[in-house]
């Protein structure tokens, strides 16, 4: 990839956090504020005595929909007029048969002759007054008519109706967002069930989409819910099934409606005729107030309810939940008999891989997998498998790999560059970044999120050939945790008041109250990762613009060896000492230059696996680094922007404790003052590394100040490898410095194999790095 990327931060807002961005331009066109046009009486029936608003507003939270529209209520068309013709803009009118000062069709005539594009609905009671108009008025003036029958929902459905005719075919169009075809004609029929259908997809909605990874994620994808397409009449029917042929997720049709102007008693055994011809695995439920049209349905591969049904509403749940893929997806063999069950997609992963061939075999022939993809939002998984035929693989081994290979790939997506919440069912030891309990990350976690999702949507972690740039998996621990660990051991005004770091670390190590459910996600954890681990912390102030803090607080490496008892006690232990670094002396003092108290501080923890390779006893990475974007101390051609990097062999604790490392410009690599002369090299490079012990024992460690990490002599990297790449030598015969390691003499760390020989991008990755930080 070209680096001109980097020159323009436009690229980032288009590309981070991508697997969001497509479900915030959905539902463009909202109903924000709605215009009641009705009689003093017609209100108070509609007001359920007084509380209309509240309890549309209640619905909608229930629902985890976005903020209710505003309810503006008047009783004469002339004030509508004046309003709608004002500044004040609605998008819906709802009117009452009965207006003080005009009839409801001259209202709805009035605000089309006056050119108002706002949809206008006629919101009627089941009578002779209604029927009337039915018969002798131009009832075409209003978008929609429905039947007052005392259910509230029935305005909700009003607005979700609307706003679904605007927005199916931008939605369906860019992002693949399913459609349910709703085929009725009687008017007190669908003005009942339109509510319950909208309630009952809303709610298999949301609980399909607690699958997010986040609260973010899952509120963004509920606005992929289906959408319903009401059609009172064959020809829209099948003008609405042609427009949205490949994203018509069910039909639900009545057998009789109207046909080229005229009511057909068998309409809907045609339409489902015609629509089965032409999308064979489209579910379709019939409805019918008259006959029984199970066997009819049954021959079209059809389900039939009754609406005289005394279990209607059970049977349309159970339709949507078996047939409209909004259920669990239920294994079957060819004859029925079921063989597994998945919830989520975690779990369909693995039934996958254990369930006969049989089984796959049957559900691919069929277009099962897809069609439950897409009830779950997961349009874009869905769409890669559906072109797909079972033919198009040699075998059904081959055919049930590629169906996971895109269920992994698919969580990966799906996860990077996101914080989600912590579930041992979808974390991914290796590219996941979660979180358990609730609160704040601290600083140090909300820049490694940051970055990672810099990182995936910007395209920069491929940028370098053969290199992949990641931020290691890992879980951070809220800042609830730990206001919840220092109230259950009764540590916060203790802790405040003592200034020895000693006995601070002796009381929050004996300290043996913490968050049972924290407890329960952290051992689970470990069930998944068994590298070695980073304990981090992550304070409210950590990482500042003006105040980074720096080596303040601890940061802790542990082998996680043993079982996983110890593991977990090992771990909480760590934890335990981080918490009790916030009140040490080293960030006392510190605080002191800045305007916050002690007591203003609260620490969550960063634990994620360490990136290296064990050698023996040792574990350390080949190279560990610190960037600037800013050098205050720029030597020509150099400037202040270009950057300064300090870079080590091991660990970075000999960095950030101001040890002698390689010192360079990311755009000047090869200019390396340090390196003007062999005395200067000797002088200005590093004699020793630090890993971590493995056969360290973290639960021994009483001291505020004891560690797992070692110091090793440069031998004991020679011996391991990992010397000779990074390495220059001295020769001591003519005192003269070569880059490598293949003469005789004495290793140094020059790190010029890599910044002269160009070995590995490394400069390249410091400055792409620099550059897309200073954007934050």
């Amino acid at each position: 990839m070209s680096k001109d990327f980097l020159d323009d931060p436009r690229f980032i807002e288009r590309g981070a956090g991508a697997p969001l961005l497509d479900f915030q331009h959905l539902m463009r066109h909202r109903v924000r504020e709605v215009l009641l046009v009705s009689s003093l009486y017609d209100l108070y029936l509609f007001e359920e005595e007084g509380r209309l608003y509240e309890l549309i507003r209640d619905e909608y939270l229930g629902l985890h929909l976005s903020h209710a529209p505003e309810l503006t209520r008047v009783s004469r068309g002339a004030e509508a007029l004046e309003l709608l013709q004002g500044n004040h803009r609605f998008d819906l009118v709802i009117t009452t048969p009965h207006v003080e000062d005009m009839t409801s069709l001259k209202l709805a005539r009035t605000l089309r002759d006056a050119e108002l594009d706002v949809p206008v609905v006629l919101l009627a009671y089941d009578n002779r007054e209604l029927a009337d108009m039915l018969t002798h008025g131009d009832v075409s003036v209003f978008d929609r008519i429905f039947v007052w029958q005392g259910d509230f929902r029935l305005l909700i459905a009003i607005i979700k109706d609307l706003e679904d005719r605007i927005n199916a075919e931008y939605d369906t169009r860019e992002l693949g967002v399913q459609c349910i075809l709703l085929v009725e004609d009687d008017l007190r029929q669908y003005s009942w069930f339109l509510p319950l259908l909208y309630t009952e997809t809303l709610k298999q909605s949301k609980r399909l989409i607690t699958e997010g990874v986040n609260l973010s994620h899952r509120s963004l994808r509920m606005r992929g819910r289906p959408k319903i397409l009401l059609c009172l009449d064959w020809e829209e029917a099948w003008e609405r099934f042609e427009a949205y042929r490949d994203s018509i997720l069910g039909v639900i049709t009545d057998v009789a409606f109207p046909r080229g102007g005229e009511q057909d008693a068998e309409a809907g055994l045609e339409l489902a005729r015609k629509i089965r011809s032409q999308v064979f695995d489209v579910p379709i439920v019939l409805q019918s107030a008259g006959g029984d049209y199970s066997a009819a349905a049954e021959e079209l591969g059809a389900t039939f309810i009754s609406k005289r049904s005394a279990t209607m509403l059970a049977d349309f749940r159970r339709c949507l939940t078996d047939h409209f893929s909004f259920g669990d997806f239920v294994f079957r063999t060819p004859d029925g008999t079921e063989v597994g069950r998945a919830v989520d997609l975690a779990s369909l992963e693995r039934e996958l891989i254990r369930v006969p061939d049989e089984s796959v075999r049957y559900h691919a022939e069929r277009n099962h997998f897809s069609n439950w993809l897409k009830a779950r939002t997961e349009f874009a998984l869905a769409a890669r498998l559906r072109p797909r035929r079972v033919s198009d693989y040699a075998s059904t081994a081959e055919m049930r790999a590629d169906l996971l290979r895109h269920l992994r790939e698919n969580r990966r997506i799906r996860q990077q560059g996101l914080l989600s919440e912590f579930s041992s069912e979808s974390f991914d030891p290796a590219v996941s970044f979660a979180r358990i309990g609730g609160g704040s990350v601290g600083g140090k976690a909300r820049g490694l999120a940051f970055v990672n999702m810099l990182l995936h949507g910007s395209g920069a972690r491929e940028s370098q050939t053969g290199v992949e740039i990641e931020v290691p998996a890992g879980i951070v621990i809220g800042t609830e945790v730990f206001d919840a660990f220092l109230g259950q051991n009764h540590l916060r005004e203790f802790a405040l008041a003592c200034d020895d770091d000693e006995e601070l670390a002796r009381r929050f190590l004996d300290a043996n109250q913490f968050p049972k459910d924290a407890i329960a996600k952290l051992r689970a954890f470990l069930a998944l990762c068994r590298e070695p681990l980073a304990v981090r912390s992550s304070s409210l102030l950590e990482d500042s613009q003006y105040h980074p803090f720096a080596g303040v607080y601890l940061t802790c490496m542990i082998p996680n060896e043993g079982d996983d008892e110890k593991r977990l006690q090992e771990l909480l232990a760590t934890i335990r000492r981080v918490y009790a670094s916030t009140f040490f002396r080293a960030a006392r003092d510190y605080m002191k230059v800045t305007s916050f108290g002690i007591e203003d501080e609260k620490m969550a923890v960063i634990v994620h696996r360490m990136v290296g390779a064990r050698h023996g006893e040792r574990f350390y990475p080949d190279i560990s680094g610190v960037t600037r974007s800013y050098n205050f101390y720029p030597i020509a051609p150099q400037t202040p922007n270009d950057g300064i990097t300090s870079v080590a062999l091991g660990l970075g604790k000999l960095i950030v404790e101001g040890g002698v490392v390689a010192r360079f410009c990311p755009k000047y690599p090869g200019h390396l003052v340090q390196l003007a002369s062999p005395a200067a090299a000797l002088r200005n490079s590093q004699t020793f590394f630090y890993a971590l012990d493995m056969h360290a024992q973290p639960l021994e460690i009483r001291s505020a100040a004891g560690d797992c990490v070692v110091a090793c002599r440069l031998e004991d990297a020679e011996r391991d490898g990992t010397l000779a790449p990074l390495a220059s030598t001295w020769s001591h015969q003519n005192d003269a410095l070569y880059d490598g390691v293949g003469r005789e003499g004495t290793p140094v760390v020059t790190f010029a194999p890599i910044l002269r020989g160009k070995t590995f991008p490394l400069p390249e990755i410091c400055d792409l790095l620099a550059r897309l930080s200073s954007w934050g």
